[in-house]
């Protein structure tokens, strides 16, 4: 049976065999679980996101998506039976304490059940996952009172949650914000501003919606020192827990969009009427403090989101591919009897159909390694050990956002290529998912911002440690693969990549300390596309020294190949050998010109004046 969504056997691979994640069951926290309860809890999800969540993301589009009518959000009607169990079968909050309303698995686990959801329409997903982000702030940075009111009810998805930043002035320059808060005597503030952008933040499937909202207590600091966080209900909480009155949020329109038509996309008036009360989140003047460890979260969300539509992407192409019959094989070229074959057969939509997988492959093993590195941090009791773990984080945090953003919107536009004119129409569902997806790369700070994140902060963390720290664990992968003389060349060349990575990063570094910074962050994001390829290489490589001895073992000294078209096992161990060579030999010696142009740093970007961008 065709697979739409995720390939089951690859998550498996990546769970169990490449991060061994069932040996987090040998850890107190953890020790309820074993791998037979985790393969129990990754069939449900995808039981529930194959028959109740995809069948939404076609109609949830078609149908005109969320409709907004006089201040109030009408979502799809389709999304409303399967966000009754989405509340139901506790997904949201699965990876959380269960004091808290979650029930304890581990966020490696969840990632695969985050896959199988979001990826079967994250319109639908987001807005009970929304939700996720503003009770972790509230956990982390909230009173007890606070988190007895608000915890339970978003880790359940029962009430939404969203995001409360950006402003018609203020987008990523959020320290311009002009929201304002006034303190009353009760210890409440009043609420004024106006806010754009806002993710779920009025729809119909929940009672209650909660925002987080940015704003400047009158005479703070200017800029982002002095913005401070609160939680503004969108109907006011009492102290018992019940729902009282409307609290002056308006929604007052939604976005026309491009995709996700069926997430409301919201402008919010807060205190319009002048009755819009918040109480203050963590302390005064640290706003962004507690924001950020929202966001963080978010773009690691929002990576996988990109590897999640590029995984449905890639699937639907190359079950296609295997069914399209057109043209003759070029074997047989001359033959004008010769019967037509599946597309797959010819070189160029195999190239395409390599090339996804190569990124599809790399991509989901690199989220959930980012998900396994924050189990590691929750369990490691030495906190040398746990600085490490959190700086692997910290530098891969931008490369997640990004790369896989960037390249699953990539993955989504071959996949509508393998399908030719097809892919274009809404007969299938590439298009829709390829427009779904292109939002990512915005999110949460957009790719360019990641990418001056990396250059400008992550990389000169610890004096450059946390850097050096991942080229160290991509060596351990090298020094393995150089054991295997199957597979020692691309070790080799993926060794030379990491080096000449290494040199780039300190010819920027010395370009920016310079003086020529202007220079050095014009190649901001090339150097963050050229570090993803080298993670790819890592992560592709690292699948392929796990596969290489468990293919000779079912192979036994005969052809490869020949066993592979008879053996399922033997077919997937051997994919993951020819799709690290594919990437390394082909995608790889065009990273190290990327480099070598950085290296150049040509200030072309920075020199040709305004006058010569004519428009």
């Amino acid at each position: 049976m065709a697979q739409y969504i995720a390939d089951r056997r690859d998550i498996d691979f990546v769970l169990f065999e490449q991060l061994e994640a069932d040996k987090l069951c040998e850890h107190e926290k953890y020790a309820e679980f074993n791998k037979k309860t985790f393969d129990l809890l990754i069939n449900e999800a995808r039981n529930y996101a194959v028959k109740e969540v995809l069948p939404t993301l076609t109609e949830g589009d078609r149908a005109g998506g969320a409709i907004f009518d006089n201040g109030k959000v009408t979502v799809p009607e389709c999304y409303q039976k399967p966000y009754k169990l989405l509340v139901e079968g506790e997904w949201v909050g699965m990876t959380e304490d269960p004091e808290v309303g979650g029930q304890g698995f581990p966020l490696t686990i969840g990632q695969a059940v985050i896959e199988y959801i979001i990826g079967a329409n994250f319109a639908f997903a987001a807005y009970g996952y929304a939700g996720h982000g503003t009770a972790k702030m509230i956990e982390i940075f909230g009173t007890d009172k606070q988190k007895e009111l608000y915890l339970k009810k978003l880790y359940s998805a029962e009430w939404g949650g969203t995001m409360v930043l950006t402003e018609p002035e203020a987008g990523s320059d959020v320290g311009n914000l002009s929201t304002t808060a006034t303190p009353n005597d009760d210890g409440t503030y009043n609420i004024s501003g106006n806010k754009i952008f806002i993710t779920g933040a009025e729809q119909d499937l929940t009672p209650n919606v909660i925002h987080p909202v940015l704003a400047r207590i009158e005479g703070a600091p200017k800029g982002t020192k002095g913005i401070s966080l609160f939680i503004v209900p969108k109907i006011w909480v009492n102290d018992d827990g019940s729902l009282g009155e409307p609290n002056d949020v308006v929604c007052t329109g939604i976005e026309h969009k491009m995709g996700l038509k069926g997430s409301s996309t919201c402008s919010l008036t807060f205190g319009g009427q002048g009755k819009c009360k918040g109480v203050l989140l963590g302390e005064v003047n640290k706003g962004m403090q507690v924001m950020f460890h929202m966001m963080n979260e978010a773009r690691l969300l929002v990576g996988t989101i990109g590897a999640c539509n590029a995984s449905a992407a890639y699937l639907y192409a190359v079950n296609y591919a295997k069914e399209r019959i057109q043209g003759r094989d070029l074997d047989d070229m001359f033959n004008h009897d010769a019967a037509p074959v599946p597309i797959i057969k010819h070189p160029d939509v195999r190239r395409m159909l390599l090339w996804m997988k190569a990124h599809v492959d790399g991509m989901r093993s690199l989220c959930y390694y980012g998900a396994n590195m924050f189990d590691k941090i929750k369990l490691e009791t030495d906190e040398t050990q746990k600085e490490y773990y959190q700086g692997i984080i910290e530098i891969l945090t931008p490369i997640i956002k990004s790369y896989c953003t960037d390249r699953g919107f990539q993955v989504c536009g071959e996949a509508i290529q393998c399908y030719g004119g097809y892919g274009y129409t809404q007969e299938f569902p590439v298009e829709q998912i390829m427009r779904d997806s292109k939002i990512n790369s915005i999110y949460e700070g957009t790719n360019g911002i990641q990418a001056m994140d990396l250059l400008g902060r992550k990389m000169g963390m610890k004096k450059g440690a946390y850097f050096i720290n991942l080229l160290s664990e991509i060596g351990k992968i090298v020094a393995q693969a150089k054991q295997n003389p199957a597979l020692d060349q691309d070790a080799s060349k993926l060794e030379e990549a990491v080096t000449r990575l290494s040199e780039i990063a300190m010819h920027l570094g010395s370009t920016a300390a310079s003086g020529k910074i202007k220079e050095a962050f014009s190649f901001a994001t090339p150097f963050q596309e050229v570090m993803g390829d080298v993670v790819m290489g890592w992560m592709l490589l690292w699948r392929a020294v796990i596969a290489a001895p468990k293919l000779d073992k079912i192979v036994g000294g005969k052809d490869a190949a020949e066993v592979a078209a008879k053996n399922k096992e033997a077919a997937f161990y051997l994919s993951q050998l020819k799709t690290a060579e594919y990437f390394i030999n082909s995608i790889l010696p065009g990273t190290i010109g990327k480099m070598n142009a950085i290296g150049a740093t040509n200030d072309a970007v920075v020199s040709t004046p305004e006058a010569c961008f004519m428009g």
